[in-house]
């Protein structure tokens, strides 16, 4: 059953599109009572049952309606996965998707923050970084490389263009699954409606049976501080800056302000991130404590414990921020060619109208208050990925999600979204891998003496014969200390840390213990079999 609402053309009270069925005035599961529709002029809520899964457009008005299933409003990468798997099963699906400019002007195609403005693009500049430090290593394993190397910032074009492919892949993707695409900005009109307006000028309406809100996120600017949107960049820009950023200020603590500043040091670039309180809060302090540490011996300039006042631009162009120490209250100043703010990031709703649906939201983060079924506080209204309140802010939960609310939405399956022991890896120049809690966290939830913390520093094979420093290569484990020490936390510093990480997530998924870890053959010689081998914990020194 599909059903569609739509505002009444001026004098349009008396408008008739056909008679309500018996079976569609019974069906109180979906619809309210039928006087609810005839007693709120001027909405009128049209019903239409015809055979097969789904309805044709129904262009009752001036403006144009139609009818789905499902509609996703939302082109990321939550969004895209529920629409295409609504499809696959059947369903009548749309895609609404609009992506304002960055107050910078940066556009970009479909497919959300992660394609491209995320982790595709991060990933791959963090790759080019990391190419600087193996050309280093080249002359030692018997290359004879010309030193130094010099990075031309060309590569963010070929860094584009593959952005730019996957967009299309998308646009593909969706047309192969008859998902009807739409790129505008959608606004609430009631529960189950809709509107926008599209490129000519004309105005649309859209209804659907169950709607899904997946808008994500954008980079928060601290309007308070002079000059900050104005002279500032976010990472909404810096993957599509046509010039190189030159020397960059960071300003930020989350994994996105390290990662920037990281592979901007990796580049050659003269970086500085600003820090006014702490590193990557939501993670293993231990753990962030050796990623800033490894940051500031290879090159990132690290203010701690300031925060900038003021960002003016020059005559020669450069931008001077002021800043103040918090701890001394000295002010001092610095001259920069870019000033990239990392200071979090607040969910896309602004131009959505929720209060017309009746959606409810966290009046302090703005985010779409939701439950374990992902349903809002109107029952077919759904939110997923990052605009959901309590959902970790990563792609993977966001695709997985969405993939299962639409399974449970088309009747194959009651299965919800897991979102313990979930992993991540901060692509830092030394990257860290983690799955579980910290150990912050597990002391916190099971008492200082119910916990048992396994750790080692390592050295990778790799490091060795261009004897690099390895002082923060570290992996701990944290266990419950009562037999068989299940395993509640992994965390692993190091290279190639997202692949570690992959695979012992499925391990702590299964509930794994310290026991059957160290029973487990490692891979020799990988930095992976490092962590079947932690033998000392630090109760026993």
């Amino acid at each position: 059953m599909i059903f569609c609402d739509a505002f009444l053309p001026p004098g349009g009270a008396g408008l008739v599109l056909g008679a309500l069925t018996p079976a569609l005035a019974r069906s109180s599961h979906r619809l309210s009572p039928l006087g609810t529709y005839l007693s709120s002029p001027p909405l009128l809520r049209c019903a239409q049952a015809p055979p097969g899964p789904a309805c044709s457009p129904l262009p009752f008005t001036q403006a144009g309606q139609q009818c789905y299933d499902l509609l996703v409003i939302g082109g990321g990468s939550g969004g895209l996965a529920c629409a295409k798997e609504a499809a696959q099963l059947g369903k009548k699906v749309a895609v609404v998707d609009y992506v304002s400019p960055s107050p910078r002007g940066t556009r970009w195609g479909l497919g959300g923050t992660c394609v491209n403005v995320g982790c595709i693009p991060k990933k791959l500049m963090h790759q080019a970084a990391l190419l600087g430090g193996v050309i280093r290593d080249a002359p030692h394993y018997g290359w004879e490389v010309a030193q130094p190397a010099l990075h031309s910032w060309k590569m963010a074009e070929a860094v584009q263009n593959h952005v730019k492919s996957l967009n299309w892949g998308h646009r593909v993707q969706l047309q192969d699954r008859k998902v009807k695409y739409f790129n505008f900005k959608a606004s609430f009109v009631n529960k189950h409606t809709v509107c926008g307006v599209l490129k000519g000028g004309k105005e649309i309406l859209l209804s659907a049976e169950h709607i899904v809100i997946a808008t994500g996120g954008r980079p928060r600017y601290p309007a308070h501080i002079e000059g900050a949107v104005e002279y500032g960049i976010t990472s909404d820009d810096i993957f599509w800056l046509k010039e190189s950023p030159g020397k960059t200020l960071v300003v930020g603590a989350s994994y996105v302000a390290l990662e920037c500043a990281g592979f901007l040091t990796g580049l050659g670039l003269d970086a500085t991130i600003m820090i006014r309180s702490i590193p990557l809060r939501a993670f293993d302090q231990q753990m962030a404590s050796l990623v800033i540490e490894h940051m500031a011996v290879h090159g990132t300039r690290i203010l701690k414990g300031c925060m900038p006042l003021r960002v003016e631009k020059l005559p020669d162009g450069q931008l001077q921020v002021t800043w103040v120490d918090l701890a001394s209250d000295r002010k001092d100043v610095g001259t920069f060619d870019t000033v990239l703010w990392a200071t979090g990031r607040v969910p896309e709703i602004g131009s959505l109208n929720l209060e017309k649906a009746g959606v409810h939201t966290n009046p302090h983060t703005q985010k779409i208050l939701v439950d374990a079924q992902d349903a809002t506080s109107v029952p077919h209204i759904y939110a997923i990925g990052d605009v959901a309140e309590g959902r970790p802010e990563l792609t993977p939960t966001a695709v997985m999600a969405g993939r299962l609310l639409a399974q449970r939405l088309c009747g194959r399956s009651s299965d919800l979204m897991d979102y313990d022991n979930v992993p991540t890896t901060v692509f830092t120049p030394l990257e860290y891998g983690c799955v579980g809690l910290s150990e912050e966290a597990a002391v916190a939830r099971h008492g200082e003496e119910g916990v048992e913390v396994y750790h080692a520093y390592y050295k990778p094979l790799e490091f060795t014969v261009p004897e690099r420093d390895a002082s923060q290569c570290y992996i701990k484990m944290v266990c419950l200390r009562e037999p068989p020490q299940l395993v509640l936390g992994l965390h692993f510093l190091g290279p190639n840390a997202g692949e570690v990480t992959q695979g012992f997530a499925l391990a702590l998924k299964c509930g794994a213990s310290y026991e059957q870890v160290m029973r487990t053959v490692g891979i020799h010689p990988t930095c992976a079999e490092e962590v079947a081998k932690l033998r000392i914990s630090k109760r026993s020194g």
